[in-house]
């Protein structure tokens, strides 16, 4: 033990990042930033879009989901590609596919060519968040540095959640939908130029060769459990998304076997040994798992309940990404004073707050409210984000950097698909038992009336048919079933991040190294490194 010490003691300090490296942030921040505001813009332009393209209801689910599909079930090969190629050269060849398919998408004449070409958005935008996280982790050595990147990083995202709405609505207003699109070419041009100046290449020297196997079986796995968990958080659960959900779990337990086996594996399963990275990992899910699905019921309080436009309820959410990144930026000052297990729990405790806000939220008047309960949860949040992400990244060696970011992201992608199917099904069956006897019987148009018992959406839309009195206690009916649902919902995120709060300040508070509570991620790399060239030897 003494020996270890002294050799940690005479251990030259890491190398400190140069305002190259802290440009080169910036170059990187720009496509996380386009990717959260791709997401978001498509939004705004679905009714132009339905208007000028005349999509099925079912293209135009596609059209909306299949980007993301793709996304989430490349991220763990791309990660891994760019362990192999070189992350920044990954990253340059999607930031064109980017660009291109953008183009593409906004030039089509078709339903199918719109989701073909958001297919390859998606299969591009796999690219950018392994390799511009794996970037960071070898391009910002010291730590504290590294917290301080990872947390402009995540907070590019949330600055495009708000760019991306605004910018939306100003193009729409006076542009085609296609113009919604093209906000990602110069974006990517200036990458394309600045990329290859400002911007290290990274790679795993000993990559062997990439199993096409594991590749299908990991694609496989992703694709068809994030289908199943969409299809039961829009039309409850049935057959079909019980057998994509078995599927996805039966290829996923395919691709960890297949793992064991492989001299050079996609992903090494020693990762999740670690219980730094296994905890941090838990607690990055559970975070998107209550804000993904509690941002369903907020946008429909906002709008169905107190009646706001959507430009307003965009407006609204300004204040808690603002928090978001503030949130993001006082994490390295935070872990100089104390432990990051006692940041992260903290955070979950003070996310708790602010959803346990949301319990007693008005039926009337709630804005102030909501949003206060937002700006809290946001706040507590945000170190959750940084820190787990840090030391999910920091627990690899740096040839493993991407994969790990892809796991990282694959968590966050499984997070916030399983809150909105969990918590929008827990709210959606308390709207329906509400509704059941709400609608007037004998009523004309059986759609209408499905409609109006399965979403306050619908109800709205009678409402405003049925007019008078009629109208009105309808109205009233399904704003409290609503206004129920979110509350009780809002009650159970609470408990569950208080739950999670104490277990992640119990448990990485022995897992971390005490000793270096300002480089909580170093240390583990280390041990980590250590383990992966002793196997590596004993596979030679």
């Amino acid at each position: 033990m003494t020996g270890g010490r002294e050799e940690s003691a005479s251990k030259p300090p890491p190398a400190r990042a140069t305002a190259r490296e802290w440009t080169g942030l910036a170059v990187i921040a720009l496509p996380c930033m386009l990717y959260s505001m791709d997401l978001t813009v498509l939004n705004l332009a679905i009714p132009s879009i339905s208007e000028d393209l005349k999509p099925t209801a079912s293209q135009l689910l596609w059209i909306v989901d299949i980007y993301g599909f793709f996304v989430a079930g490349l991220l763990v090969t791309m990660g891994t590609l760019g362990d192999r190629i070189g992350r920044r050269r990954l990253l340059l060849i999607g930031a064109a596919a980017f660009g291109i398919a953008s183009v593409l998408a906004a030039f089509s004449t078709s339903a199918n060519m719109l989701i073909a070409t958001r297919a390859l958005l998606g299969v591009a935008g796999a690219t950018l968040a392994p390799s511009t996280l794996s970037l960071i982790r070898n391009m910002f050595l010291d730590p504290g540095q590294r917290t301080v990147a990872i947390g402009v990083w995540i907070s590019s995202y949330s600055a495009g959640a708000v760019i991306g709405p605004v910018l939306g609505g100003v193009l729409l207003q006076f542009f085609p939908w296609g113009s919604v699109f093209l906000i990602g070419v110069p974006v990517m041009v200036l990458l394309l130029v600045l990329g290859p100046i400002l911007l290290p290449e990274y790679r795993d020297p000993d990559a062997g060769r990439l199993d096409l196997a594991s590749v299908a079986l990991s694609l496989g796995a992703v694709l068809a459990a994030i289908y199943g968990i969409k299809q039961v958080a829009e039309h409850g659960p049935d057959a079909v998304s019980a057998l994509a959900i078995v599927a996805g779990v039966a290829f996923g337990w395919a691709f960890a076997r297949r793992q064991r086996g492989l001299a050079d594996p996609m992903i090494d399963l020693r990762l999740f040994r670690l219980p730094v990275f296994s905890i941090s990992l838990a607690a990055y899910m559970l975070a998107c798992f209550v804000m993904f699905g509690m941002f369903l019921y907020n946008a429909q309080y906002l709008q169905l309940v107190l009646g706001l436009s959507p430009l307003h309820a965009g407006l609204w959410s300004v204040p808690s990404a603002a928090a978001f990144i503030a949130g993001s930026m006082v994490v390295s000052a935070l872990v100089r004073r104390m432990r990051p297990a006692f940041v992260m729990g903290g955070g979950l405790g003070v996310a708790a707050l602010g959803f346990a806000m949301l319990v007693v939220l008005p039926a009337e008047g709630g804005v102030a409210w909501m949003v206060a309960s937002m700006v809290i949860s946001s706040l507590g949040l945000a170190p959750v984000f940084t820190l787990a992400t840090d030391l999910v990244v920091g627990s690899a060696p740096p040839e493993r950097a991407g994969v790990a970011s892809a796991i990282s992201e694959t968590s966050s992608e499984f997070g916030g698909a399983l809150g909105i199917a969990i918590l929008g099904s827990i709210g959606a069956a308390i709207y329906r038992s509400a509704m059941a006897d709400a609608v007037p019987a004998g009523l004309a148009g059986a759609a209408e009336v499905e409609a109006a018992r399965g979403t306050l959406g619908g109800a709205v839309a009678l409402a405003g048919q049925l007019g008078g009195a009629a109208g009105a206690e309808l109205l009233d009916t399904g704003r409290a079933a609503l206004l129920h649902g979110l509350r009780l919902t809002a009650g159970t995120c609470a408990a569950v991040l208080l739950a999670m709060g104490a277990l992640v300040a119990v448990r990485l508070r022995s897992a971390a190294e005490a000793a270096q509570p300002k480089a909580p991620s170093d240390c583990i790399a280390g041990a980590l490194t250590k383990t992966h060239t002793a196997g590596s030897t004993t596979r030679r």
